[in-house]
């Protein structure tokens, strides 16, 4: 069976409350769910997240 990738909203610092988590086949599909996420739930324009979160963030995406 082929590996999925996941995220969990929750797992980022000051995120604790939101349920919002993500199941796909590539990282990269977790990735452009996660920018969605973030625009439409948090009013976040992910074009502006430093390299720094963007490092911090792709740690949190987890193979299944």
């Amino acid at each position: 069976m082929a590996n999925t990738y996941s995220y969990a909203c929750k797992d980022y610092p000051g995120m604790e409350d939101c349920p919002g988590q993500f199941v796909a086949q590539s990282p990269d599909e977790v990735w452009k769910l996660m920018e969605l996420h973030a625009s439409v739930a948090h009013g976040e324009d992910p074009t502006g997240w430093s390299d720094e979160d963007k490092a911090y963030l792709k740690t949190l995406i987890r193979s299944e």
